[in-house]
């Protein structure tokens, strides 16, 4: 949620600090709303600033929405790390499957029982990050570690 991707932490670590002060809240959130409106509140309080991080650092880039696209994801992936492990399936300029078996950042948030504040704060980015793209780029993805399931299954199109 770094409003400049220019810091050395890496994500995970930046991740776990501003989970360790979204705890407190969201305890005490729960305790007064419930899970539901909980996760409704954070959604709503969250999505839009990390939405608008990821999409200012786009703004940054240079070149067309594809080149932008592709120039966010050189700036963010050293943050990330050896943290996701990616499996290619089909990469050129028409498309880019991968699936994505390893992820600490999920095993983090389910390790902590908190998978939906995950999505939130890290699985959702990725449809940001696809937004610069836009109309060039488009994300699917069905499946997620963060959900339980035996990967991510990402699927961009390229529409050039």
């Amino acid at each position: 949620m770094n409003e400049e991707c220019t810091n050395d932490m890496p994500l995970l670590e930046e991740i776990k600090t501003q989970t360790k002060i979204l705890l407190p809240i969201l305890k005490v959130l729960r305790e007064e709303f419930g899970d539901a409106k909980t996760l409704s509140i954070m959604k709503k309080a969250l999505c839009p600033h990390i939405r608008e991080v990821y999409l200012s650092i786009g703004e940054r880039k240079t070149g067309n929405s594809f080149e932008k696209w592709n120039k966010t994801w050189d700036e963010i992936r050293p943050r990330i790390g050896e943290n996701v492990e990616r499996e290619f399936i089909v990469n050129n300029n028409k498309k880019k499957d991968y699936n994505v078996k390893k992820c600490i950042f999920a095993e983090y948030f389910r390790e902590i029982n908190e998978p939906e504040l995950g999505k939130i704060l890290m699985c959702d980015f990725d449809y940001y990050v696809a937004e610069i793209g836009k109309p060039v780029v488009e994300l699917t993805r069905t499946k997620t570690l963060m959900d339980g399931d035996d990967q991510c299954d990402f699927r961009y199109v390229f529409n050039q």
